[in-house]
């Protein structure tokens, strides 16, 4: 994405270039590199943020031209410089430094927010491409645990942020509906279940008897190689086991689909492992034709010692399938289903061997797309420093997690602001803000080390603060009480505040960008923060006198372009927290 401002100092910097040395430039143009577009875009590319911002908006260093010109850089910046205005341009040692005014920042940013609303920040550079997202993907017959949190807040932030750019997102949950803990799952059924207890609490009774099989596997191990041969035979279609898989399947759906609703998420397709079962020897036979395919102790892999990592089991000497076969598959199906241009898996870190073989074999293959293949790792969330394990029956249900985050922001709701209408809506979006941002606020590869004091402070980096800043900024519109014009005098728009969050509000374009370059959601989250932060600057500046500037004063010039500025403020903040998947509560 073009900076205007960018492009305008190094417009003129060019014109005062060709007007320094006349007869010069050309030598300078033939040793640009043939993708440069002139001298203009020379310029553009190499154009600096000054560290120490007194110096200027952008700098240019003048020894990128000291060659060709055959100048000390100093020289060349006094010179260069002295053909310029000298309110906005000045030569410090080697460097041209320029400084924009804020009226002509102001002028340029604030009807371009002003007319497209939450549209600022939308880009074509993904119109026509498709890109494939797998995220979410929690486990059949298990609750909807806080661990999951990770990659259905990433994944579907990320949806957001492709779309804004013009991508056509298609969302997918990968559910995990297969494998052999559906062997357990039934042996512990048919051993203890009660249809009547199932009923009840379908998922935390499922859950307990996931919880139990385990500790009793510890004690009778023939329970492992029953668990093995059920599974066995509902990959076979035996009768009971496919009804009791069905059941399970019902029950976590309806579970799942009241979670997801909860958070706002959604998706464009629900195709689980099992989705894949009918194409798994179409897989085999593709491998076995490409020569990939070996036997190793009765088992069929595709040997990858060569490319160091070990071999990709297909296949169990029993004939039992496996994950790898299964994602190859849905690879393969989503290629010819969507035909992306790029498919993203949101899943943790701990599953990067598994898509390196996986991706490795589509390689092998030959395929066209082999590269468009994207893994989305991600560190773990932690409560107290404790990870989260399935199996030692100490799983943390996001339920719970959004459950206590409600009561804990309707206590502080109630302690701040007593007379709140519609306190427990509100309780529920500063629960999501401070639970989902505790998430995208650090960055993906990092665990997450939740905090409750952390999460729902109001003044710290968190969700809930730009939660208040958005309610804040939406109180002043409320009392200003008069529709938002877009002529006003930009003159009136001059302190280094209000210079400051201008051309912060002018980077979100290019942060959303960067996010998506990066598939990095937190880069949103961290511009978010600088933000909220810049706007209270502004908000408590104060004159020379030290008394604070109101932004709804007597003059109503300077009103109305203070105005225009809150409402871009806003518009950008509940754009970007839109992106997040982060409701923005209008009073808090």
């Amino acid at each position: 994405m073009k900076n205007v401002f960018q492009e305008h100092i190094a417009q003129h910097l060019a014109e005062a270039f060709r007007a320094a040395y006349p007869g010069h430039i050309e030598a300078v143009l033939v040793a640009l590199p043939p993708d440069v577009a002139g001298l203009e875009g020379f310029i553009y590319g190499r154009l600096e943020v000054p560290r120490d911002r007194t110096m200027g908006d952008f700098a240019f260093p003048a020894f990128s031209l000291a060659a060709s010109l055959k100048e000390k850089p100093a020289e060349i910046a006094r010179k260069v410089a002295a053909q310029l205005d000298p309110a906005q341009f000045s030569a410090a040692g080697p460097y041209i430094n320029a400084v924009l005014s804020v009226s002509e920042i102001a002028a340029a940013v604030l009807p371009l927010i002003h007319g497209q609303g939450t549209a600022f920040g939308n880009q074509s550079v993904g119109e026509g491409k498709k890109i494939a997202i797998d995220y979410s993907s929690p486990n059949i017959a298990k609750p909807f645990g806080v661990g999951h949190l990770r990659s259905t807040a990433i994944g579907h932030s990320l949806y957001r942020i492709y779309e804004k750019l013009g991508y056509r997102p298609i969302g997918i949950n990968h559910l995990g509906d297969w494998g052999t803990q559906f062997g357990k799952m039934i042996v512990a059924y048919r051993k203890w279940g009660r249809d009547d207890q199932l009923a009840k609490e379908p998922i935390t009774y499922l859950y307990d008897l996931y919880v139990r099989f385990h500790a009793e596997e510890e004690k009778d191990p023939s329970l492992s190689e029953d668990a093995r041969l059920w599974f066995k035979k509902l990959e076979d279609g035996d009768p009971e086991a496919v009804r009791l898989w069905t059941l399970f399947k019902e029950y976590s759906l309806t579970e799942f689909q009241r979670i997801y609703d909860i958070l706002g998420i959604t998706f464009d397709h629900y195709t689980g492992e099992s989705f894949y079962n009918d194409r798994i020897e179409a897989v085999m036979d593709i491998l076995r034709r490409a020569g990939l395919v070996t036997e190793s102790q009765g088992a069929q892999v595709v040997e990858l010692e060569p490319y160091g990592m070990p071999a990709c089991l297909l296949k169990k000497a029993d004939g039992a399938t496996l994950y790898a076969t299964r994602e190859l598959a849905g690879i393969f199906y989503r290629y010819e289903t969507f035909h992306f241009d790029r498919a993203l898996y949101v899943v943790g870190a701990s599953q990067q061997e598994h898509f390196k073989q996986v991706f490795k074999v589509i390689e092998l293959l030959g395929e066209p797309y082999a590269d468009k293949l994207v893994h989305v790792e991600f560190g773990w969330i932690k409560f107290k420093d404790q990870a989260m394990s399935t199996r030692k029956g100490n799983i943390i249900f996001l339920e719970d997690v959004i459950a206590t985050a409600e009561e804990k922001a309707a206590k502080i709701i109630r302690d701040k602001n007593p007379g709140l209408p519609n306190l427990e809506a509100t309780a529920r979006m500063i629960a999501l803000g401070a639970i989902l941002f505790a998430d995208l606020g650090v960055k993906k590869h990092k665990d997450v080390n939740f905090s409750w004091e952390e999460v729902l402070n109001f003044e710290g980096e968190t969700g809930p603060y730009l939660q208040y800043t958005h309610a804040r900024l939406s109180s002043l519109i409320r009392r200003y009480g008069r529709p938002i014009a877009e002529a006003v005098d930009f003159g009136l728009i001059s302190s280094p505040e209000e210079k400051e969050l201008l051309l912060h509000l002018y980077r979100f374009g290019q942060t959303v960008e960067t996010a998506a370059e990066r598939y990095e959601p937190n880069y949103i989250a961290e511009y978010l923060l600088e933000l909220a932060a810049v706007f209270n600057r502004f908000y408590q500046r104060k004159d020379a006198e030290g008394k604070l500037v109101k932004i709804i004063s007597d003059r109503e010039d300077e009103t109305g372009a203070r105005m225009l500025l809150v409402a871009a403020v806003r518009s950008v903040l509940n754009e970007g927290l839109r992106l997040l998947g982060i409701p923005a509560p209008e009073e808090m």
